[in-house]
């Protein structure tokens, strides 16, 4: 047989199952003709990576059948030099970093990163804009004074509301970022967010009825495909709700919407000494339940193809950027946050 349901051919989804570098794929269209996409795919050599685990060894080959070389520990900053697949077949996440010394790191754990600084704006709009981070990592203290008390680590990709920029005695300019759960502030060097024009934000295809799009969350296969109408138009691999040794999170199963959207959210539930989380700027965050269930960017880990949530669905930060701007309710780019109940796009969460 050489289709499976939705439109997906069996070979199409194998070959889906076995990509794993970007944590997503886009069907049926030139890669042009989603930018932001274009933007994420490996047209250059990754540059760095950020190991996401507390202890992770580097290997002789791309595998964990090779030698320990070395150690590296938690929030490291590595440079890449390639990739390579593991050879086993039976893997569910194939790709490895290889790194300038010659030795192989397991992606799963190493969150792609990039350095760059940007110009502090000039201005903002009165009520604040969006910006991420664009660094490996940056530290954030209660004043623009880094000598002040430390208060989150911010990592690559997160996403924040950025109030103002001020400038501190010594001539630095700091940005003041909004903790959208807590509601306070702390402030980052300016040069590492980088704050998104409109133009990024824009809907994608919006002349699209919203009764005409839709997402499939397939749980066996970790994988979220979008549709318009019966066309597969984009597809990326997830991670879903796991059993843990704690609880049972796994991913509901059902038709819901993504009646709640934001392009950030502070995510912190539970003890951190057990299997609780502390997640400052999540990226790009559709909820399709009261309780807190969401599609939405990951940046605590690149392990995509197995479950490993807390009931979420983990998403690239580029899978779910591109979901966020495709999904109704569309939100301004001024605004927050949207709920729209009666406009919403249609999520089916599948065995």
């Amino acid at each position: 047989m050489n289709a499976t349901h939705g439109g997906l051919s069996r070979r199409d989804f194998l070959k889906l199952s076995g990509l794993g570098l970007l944590g997503l794929f886009v069907p049926s269209r030139p890669l042009s003709f989603f930018p932001d996409l274009a933007r994420a795919a490996p047209t250059e050599p990754l540059s760095q990576g950020r190991v996401t685990t507390d202890t992770l060894w580097a290997y002789d080959i791309p595998s964990r059948k090779g030698n320990r070389l070395k150690l590296y520990w938690r929030d490291l900053v590595v440079d890449i030099d390639a990739t390579a697949i593991d050879e086993d077949p039976e893997a569910y996440n194939r790709i490895w970093y290889r790194l300038l010394d010659g030795t192989y790191l397991y992606s799963g754990y190493v969150q792609p990163v990039r350095t760059i600084l940007n110009e502090p704006p000039a201005s903002l709009p009165k009520d604040g804009a969006l910006g991420e981070i664009s660094v490996p990592f940056t530290d954030a203290y209660e004043a623009p004074d880094a000598a002040s008390k430390f208060v989150y680590r911010l990592y690559y990709e997160t996403t924040h509301w950025v109030v103002e920029t001020v400038k501190s005695p010594d001539g630095s300019v700091w940005a003041r970022l909004l903790d959208d759960k807590y509601e306070r502030f702390y402030f980052v060097p300016a040069r590492h967010i980088r704050i998104f024009p409109y133009s990024e934000l824009e809907p994608i295809s919006p002349s699209v009825s919203p009764r005409n799009k839709r997402i499939e969350v397939r749980l066996g296969a970790q994988l979220i495909l979008a549709y318009e109408s019966n066309q597969v138009v984009f597809g990326a691999r997830a991670a879903t709700g796991a059993i843990m040794q704690v609880g049972t999170y796994t991913t509901p199963v059902g038709s819901f919407e993504t009646f709640h959207k934001r392009p950030s959210r502070h995510m912190a539930a539970g003890d951190l000494t057990a299997s609780g989380f502390d997640l400052p700027g999540v990226p790009w965050v559709m909820y399709i339940k009261d309780n807190g269930i969401s599609l939405h960017g990951t940046y605590w880990h690149n392990d995509f193809g197995r479950p490993r949530s807390h009931g979420c669905v983990n998403l690239s930060p580029a899978a779910a950027k591109w979901l966020y701007r495709w999904t109704k309710p569309s939100v301004l780019p001024e605004k927050q946050f949207k709920y729209e109940f009666f406009a919403a796009t249609k999520v089916d969460v599948v065995e």
